[in-house]
């Protein structure tokens, strides 16, 4: 069996939830033990009993709606957030894509930014520089390399993001979203760029909403519904129960 490089043991998260003191500041003073305790026993749980594994090598999807926990799954493989409650163990070198334009400077221009976001995601700023040709091609941003990132649309900060990430040389790439802005051509890059990574041996771990990115580029799912795992599997076993429950239109296949 493959080394698991990624192990969620039993992990819970909570985030404290905060109310409007609306009895008035006065109050709150008088009863203050039992004011903290009110609050301090409102809290929003984001994971509930959450154990997985994902191997070496392995593409994993993670499905669910809006709010179901998996961006949180995602920042605590990163280890941006800890957990609450359980164990989080990553093995090997991790680059996170969590959310669009994380890391940017909207003053900056792409080639400026490029440089600033390879180096916060690990690369030396003279591994940036001998890369940045290769990067700026994969963009396909052309003239609008040399304007400030505020003048780009949402899918021309994704090219660029994706267009770093995919001169990295990680162990796990922790992929959220991104692949679903920008143009259908582009798409297919990524797609095929995170097949040369699979090829590599890297881990991948993503998050999409597209059925038909998951069931292509994934060697496993994990269905994540009311905070906790409802079932992970083969792609075309766990999507075809998961699009008949939520009443999604039948995926096309991308030409």
């Amino acid at each position: 069996m493959n080394q698991a490089v990624v192990i969620f043991d039993k992990v819970s998260k909570s985030y404290p939830f905060y109310t409007h003191m609306t009895a008035g500041l006065k109050k709150f003073i008088f009863t203050l033990p039992s004011s903290l305790k009110e609050l301090k026993s409102k809290s929003f749980e984001a994971l509930r009993d959450v154990s997985f594994e994902v191997y070496k090598g392995e593409t994993f999807g993670i499905v669910g709606k809006n709010g179901a926990g998996k961006s949180t799954i995602l920042g605590l493989i990163a280890g941006v957030i800890k957990p609450t409650k359980g164990r989080v163990i990553v093995r090997g070198k991790v680059s996170p894509l969590l959310e669009l334009g994380a890391g940017f400077h909207k003053d900056l221009t792409g080639r400026e930014n490029i440089v600033l976001n390879g180096v916060l995601m690990g690369m030396t700023r003279k591994e940036v520089m001998k890369k940045m040709d290769s990067i700026i091609e994969f963009s396909e941003l052309g003239d609008f390399i040399d304007q400030p990132l505020r003048t780009y649309s949402s899918g021309m900060v994704a090219r660029l993001a994706f267009s770093i990430v995919a001169h990295l040389d990680p162990d796990i790439l922790l992929i959220d979203e991104v692949l679903a802005v920008g143009d259908l051509s582009f798409q297919r890059k990524c797609l095929k760029k995170m097949e040369e990574f699979k090829q590599k041996g890297i881990t991948i771990i993503l998050v999409s909403h597209s059925v038909e990115d998951i069931k292509k580029v994934c060697d496993r799912v994990m269905w994540i519904e009311n905070h906790t795992v409802y079932k992970i599997g083969k792609p075309h076993e766990v999507m075809e129960e998961y699009v008949f429950t939520k009443g999604l239109p039948e995926p096309k296949m991308m030409l």
